[in-house]
Formats: structure tokens, sequence, C-alpha cells
């Protein structure tokens, strides 16, 4: 059997953990042959080029930059290049190979040409994983006008992926939910759960955190320390990370990390600056084993989200924190059913964004209270080992292709 999945997800080194390498590579133990294709952007340098990893093989086509760009402009024209350079490059490299089921991710929504080749020449099944509800989602944080020409021309896009694909993966109840109630002509058994998923390391019999690790980043040692590690951008609601940094100092026991990168990461960084904010401290992306050290010995894991989204978002952080049996507190919009996840999990205390005082007082009953992070903890972990385990997801894939 043969995959094709389609990603804008630099895959640089098959041995790190992510949710689509870990699904990559559990699609592989169980003989599948996979066939990658993801971008290597401008800035790189470097060519076109297929490499082989066992069953795994990775094709990286140079493209335009993608991500970690502030010009939404070279951003978007990049994004609608991609789906041409993916298709010269699938026609050149993949001509022989016959695929069984072609999966691909949100974003980007630009691969229906793709789509259409691949199913006129081998009348291969589609699996789409949405992880991104575009443009929606832009529409809602004001990156593009509700009734402007943008919006009209993704949303066509959107459209065609949709009915382009047999199925779509939704990542919650709520994913599902929406894609029903707003694409109306779509059947409902198009639309199934695939949440995001990891293969989780082992679990650790007691919490030891790492001196060497904390020390090297000054970090205290006796307070309990809150992370957030992740995008900072616009999507996670700045501003209320930064109220939160801010008043953080009242959580008397707590330490607040913030390790990231994006459009807001000077904001975050200036204000800290400019008032010196006690008890909190900002570093950019990290090596991913050291930010692994640092959320190992972290005490609780936060989720931001921006108040404006009328979609269901589920940030695949949830899982890190899970699998380190972290307690969870989320400050998002009331429409994304991770709120739910958290109630059924009993894993974490959900607020929504711009209730500063409810999330202060969240941080202080977790500061405060060893127990209760350890209960929420457990939970957590017995949650993800039950329903976001990446073995699930690929029984999920695997269905289609002996249906098919």
């Amino acid at each position: 059997m043969k995959i094709l999945f389609l990603t804008l997800v630099p895959f640089k080194d098959i041995y790190r953990r992510s949710i689509y390498i870990d699904l990559v590579r559990e699609l592989a133990n169980r003989g599948v042959e996979v066939y990658v294709v993801c971008p290597r952007q401008r800035r790189e340098q470097l060519s076109t080029e297929l490499i082989h990893y066992g069953k795994i093989h990775i094709l990286y086509v140079k493209t335009g930059n993608i991500t970690n760009t502030k010009s939404f402009i070279e951003k978007g024209i990049s994004t609608i290049k991609i789906e041409g350079q993916y298709l010269r490059a699938i026609k050149q490299y993949f001509a022989d190979v016959k695929f069984d089921l072609v999966m691909y991710s949100t974003p980007p929504i630009t691969f229906n040409r793709v789509l259409k080749y691949l199913k006129g020449r081998y009348n291969v099944q589609t699996y789409l994983m949405l992880k991104d509800i575009f443009p929606q989602n832009a529409v809602d944080i004001g990156l593009i006008h509700r009734h402007g020409l943008l919006r009209r021309y993704f949303r066509n896009k959107e459209i065609k992926l949709y009915k382009n694909s047999d199925v779509i993966g939704g990542m919650s109840q709520g994913n599902v939910d929406y894609i029903l109630t707003n694409n109306p002509y779509l059947e409902n058994n198009k639309v199934e759960i695939f949440p995001n998923s990891i293969k989780p390391i082992e679990r650790k019999k007691e919490k030891v955190k790492n001196m060497e690790i904390l020390n090297k980043y000054g970090i205290p040692e006796d307070k309990t320390l809150f992370v957030y590690g992740g995008n900072l951008g616009k999507p996670q609601g700045v501003e209320f990370l930064i109220e939160v940094a801010g008043n953080f100092v009242n959580v008397k026991n707590g330490h607040l990390l913030i390790v990231g990168n994006g459009t807001e990461y000077n904001t975050i960084e200036r204000y800290l600056q400019t008032y010196k904010t006690a008890n909190v401290s900002l570093f950019k992306k990290l090596p991913k084993d050291e930010y692994d050290k640092l959320v190992d010995s972290a005490d609780v894991g936060l989720i931001f989200l921006d108040k404006r989204f009328t979609i269901p978002n589920i940030p695949s952080r949830l899982t890190s924190y899970m699998e380190n049996s972290l307690p969870i507190l989320a400050a998002t919009d009331p429409n994304t059913d991770l709120k739910n996840i958290l109630e059924e999990s009993k894993s974490g205390f959900w607020c929504e964004s711009g209730n500063l005082s409810e999330f202060i007082a969240a941080s202080k009953k977790l500061a405060n209270d060893t127990l209760l992070r350890e209960k929420m903890g457990r939970n957590g972990r017995d949650y993800l080992e039950k329903y976001f385990d990446v073995t699930n997801t690929v029984d999920i894939l695997l269905k289609h292709m002996y249906k098919g």
C-alpha cells in the first residue's frame, strides 16, 4: 500500500516527534510506503530533492517563503503558487508510483489541481485532515475583509477542496458540526472525527524537575511553573497574553514561561522590557530537546486563542501537555469545544479570553494545590492514551484504504 501525504510542515528530521511525523512513522511501521511532499522555502536556498528513509520517502520541493514571514502578501503569493510547484514535482519524481490514498492537511486549501490530477490518473481516494478552517479564521481576526475579494476567492477554493475530498477528518466534534452546518452540500457520512494525535512517550512514575535546564534559563525551581509554548501571532490573542503577563505578579507562587516565535513576539518582548514584569520569562523558539525538558519540568500548560474566533480551534499543544501529565489552563473564544474536552477529561480549567480575573483565580488555584495539579495531570494523560494515541488515528486512515 502506498500513501501520498501533502503538507506545508517541513520534515527536516524524520526522527523528531510531532503530530505529522508520528503519523507517518506509525504508517510506515504498519508496512505502508509513505511518500511525503513538503516545502523547502526560498530562505533555505536549497533545491528540490527526494530522500528515502526506508518506507518513508520525502520529496522536498523548493517553494517561496510560507511560514515565519511578516509579509501577508508574500505568504499569500507563495501559498497560491505551491500547488503548481507540488504538482510538477509529483509528476517528475513519482510518475511511476500508484498511490492508494492521498492525505493532506490544511493549511493550505489550494491542492485542488493536485487532487484532480491524481484522481484522474489513479482513481485514488482522498483524505483531508482539517487542521485549519480558512478563510474564516482569517476573517474572524481581521486579516481578511468579510465581504472582500480575497475572502470570496479563498472560500471558493475551500469549497472545491471539500468537494474533491472523499473524506474530511475534523479535529473534534465541534469541527465536524461546524463544517456540516456551514457547508450543507456535504453529506454527513463524509465528515468524521480525526483528532490531533501522537505516539506518547512512556509515562513517568513521578515528576522530577530538571534543575540544570531551569538554572540555564534562570527559572526559579521553587515556583509553580506555568508554560506557554508555540506560535505568538494574532490567532493566539496576544493582547490577552500580555495582560496576563502584566498581572501574573498576583500569582505569588507562580512563574510564567513563554516560549515561541511569531509576528507578535516583538510586541510581547517590548512590553516585558518596558514594565520589567516580575515572575515572567520570554524566550524565542528553543532547541526541541531543551524545550521538551522545560515542558517536562513545568507544572501547568497554557493555551491561548483570540476571543473573536467563531470556528472551533483545537491547538496541537494540547497533546504535548497531556503527554507530560500537565494540568491545562486555557483562555479561548467560547466557540471552540476545547472547553468540552477539558471538562470531559477533568484535566484543567477554561475561561473566555479576556476574562482576566477568572484566569488569575484559576492560576492561583493551580499554583497552590499540588494534589489538584497531579490529579488533573493524570486525568489528561489517561484521556490522551484513550483518544489521542496515533495508533487510533492510523486505524481510521487504514479502514478507508481497505474499504477502497
